[in-house]
């Protein structure tokens, strides 16, 4: 007599693929956020930024990445429809994208200027006389965050970020609800050269790069 298949085998046999389905699927739904989410990585306490019109809610739009649809916290510009936000990170990392949500309507910035590793905020008559490491223009009508891939190369040891956003759909003002950054961490930073760990300088940004190394030197020649 020909031997017959268990049938509780086989149930057990799918259900066990469906369950590696799933469990596969868990795994690259975090390698897709958690994993690679610098919140973990962001100085919170230090973030801070210009012409807010509350610039304690700098802080509020650091969120987790659970958090980025949330639209209770925002941070307003002030005077006019620019802002600059200063992201300091506790560990040197690769950005290979920024994510944002951004206010809608009138309230919409429609361009983004990224200056990396400057030990303190730049002003905006710095902004407006630096070249930035990243320019472009925002999506209008988007109403989840959206995803901006970087180049990589430029940001591959980054261990602070100044944003500079404006030109509003309404020029008045410009709100921002969810900053976050996708990449990995590269190593622990070294408290003695995070004064001079700069990309390499554009000729527009060379007057500025050459006051900050002269800073960090005198910084280094006080402590002797």
């Amino acid at each position: 007599m020909p031997m017959r298949g268990n049938p509780s085998r086989g149930a057990s046999t799918k259900t066990g693929a469906m369950a590696s389905t799933d469990f596969n699927s868990t795994i690259e739904e975090r390698s897709d956020s958690d994993l690679s989410n610098l919140f973990q990585y962001i100085d919170r306490d230090n973030v801070h930024g210009l012409n807010l019109n509350v610039p304690e809610c700098a802080k509020d739009i650091i969120k987790p990445w659970a958090d980025r649809e949330d639209t209770t916290l925002f941070a307003d510009s002030g005077v006019d429809d620019q802002m600059i936000i200063h992201v300091p990170f506790s560990e040197t990392v690769r950005i290979r994208s920024v994510v944002l949500k951004l206010g809608r309507g009138e309230y919409t910035p429609r361009h983004l200027k990224i200056y990396a590793n400057y030990p303190n905020i730049i002003d905006f008559a710095d902004a407006e006389n630096t070249k930035p490491h990243f320019n472009i223009s925002l999506l209008e009508g988007e109403t989840g965050a959206v995803e901006y891939p970087v180049r990589v190369a430029a940001f591959r040891s980054v261990h602070s970020l100044s944003l500079y956003v404006g030109d509003s759909v309404g020029g008045d003002q410009s709100r921002i609800y969810f900053i976050g950054f996708k990449g990995d961490c590269q190593s622990p930073r070294k408290e003695g050269t995070k004064g001079i760990e700069v990309p390499a300088p554009n000729a527009a940004d060379a007057s500025l790069v050459e006051r900050l190394l002269q800073r960090a030197r005198g910084q280094q020649t006080t402590a002797r």
